[in-house]
Formats: structure tokens, C-alpha cells, sequence
């Protein structure tokens, strides 16, 4: 019985020039992830016996910032972004937990991006990519603490940016008056 060789078939395709810079410019993203990270992360339990004693909901105050600077690294339009989560849950006046997290991410900015839309793209788009693994690591923290998972509502980075965008400009009127 003989055996039948495997047969290989190559095909090849001749690229002008053109055709090669094409594609590379379509593969060029505005906008990659290099990397994404806890870079801290803090879980303070007093109150884990206080939650069950009765039917009273706790208190939680979330509070969520964004902060972006560059990542000499990777280059110039390489940036680190952290979204920092604090979760603070009270029953009546006792401390139920306390989380604190800082996600982080290095993201590089293609060159075909302008200069005005990186800050932008800092502080609205970038949150935005972080802010589901972040929710997640919240959820399970709480949830590995002893309490019900608590599923963070999706955050309007644009709109936190424009109220930052806001604040600053209101401090620069007041310190010139």
C-alpha cells in the first residue's frame, strides 16, 4: 500500500508600492492598548458581622476620577491612564467596607491623531476601555468580602471631562481677577 504524499500548495501575489501603503495605513489604529493592569487595590472589612444584622441598606458613596500622563517608555504619544474607584459602603454610622482601586492602562495615540483631540481621547476614551474590567474587579472584591456583588452603573466619561474641562477654567478666571 502506498502512501500519498501530503501535497503543499504556495500561492504568491505581486504588491506594487502602493498597495503596501495602503494596508499599513488601514492597520494604523488611533488608539492601542499596549497594556492594562491593577496598579493598587485595597479592601478594608470592619464591618462584615454589622451587614447581618437586619434589612437596613447600607449607604454606598462611589466616587470615580481619571488622571493620564505620558509614558516616556513607549514614546511620545505613549500615555498611562489609571481610573481610580472608591467605593464606601455605611450602615447607619458604622463602617460596613471601604474599596479603593486604581485600574491602570498604557495606551499609545497614533501620529495621525491631532495634537487638540489627545486629551480628549486621555480622559474620555481611555476611561472608557478600562471602566468594564475595573467594574468587574470591583464586583468580585466585594463579593470575595462577604457582601452581594455590587455592579457599578457604566460612568459618562465625556461628561466627567467637561466638568473637569469646566472647574479648570473657572480657577484660571478666579486667580486672574
Amino acid at each position: 500500500m502506498a502512501t500519498k504524499k501530503p501535497t503543499k500548495k504556495t500561492t504568491t501575489k505581486n504588491t506594487t508600492a502602493t498597495e503596501t501603503q495602503g494596508t499599513e495605513q488601514q492597520g494604523a489604529a488611533p488608539l492601542n492598548v499596549i497594556a492594562q493592569y491593577v496598579k493598587d487595590i485595597s479592601f478594608e472589612n470592619p464591618g462584615v458581622k454589622l451587614s447581618s444584622r437586619g434589612d437596613d441598606r447600607p449607604d454606598i458613596a462611589i466616587h470615580v476620577e481619571t488622571h493620564g500622563e505620558k509614558f516616556e517608555q513607549r514614546g511620545d504619544r505613549a500615555f498611562e491612564v489609571s481610573l481610580r474607584i472608591r467605593v464606601d459602603a455605611k450602615q447607619k454610622n458604622d463602617q460596613l467596607f471601604l474599596m479603593e482601586l486604581d485600574y491602570a492602562g498604557v495606551f499609545e495615540i497614533g501620529a495621525d491623531v491631532p495634537e487638540q483631540y489627545l486629551h480628549p481621547i486621555i480622559m474620555v476614551e481611555c476611561p472608557r476601555i478600562l471602566f468594564p474590567f475595573a467594574r468587574s474587579i470591583v464586583a468580585t472584591t466585594i463579593q470575595e468580602g462577604g457582601y452581594p456583588s455590587l455592579l457599578l452603573t457604566p460612568v459618562d466619561f465625556a461628561a466627567l471631562y467637561q466638568q473637569q474641562v469646566m472647574k479648570q477654567q473657572a480657577e484660571k478666571e478666579a486667580a486672574a481677577k
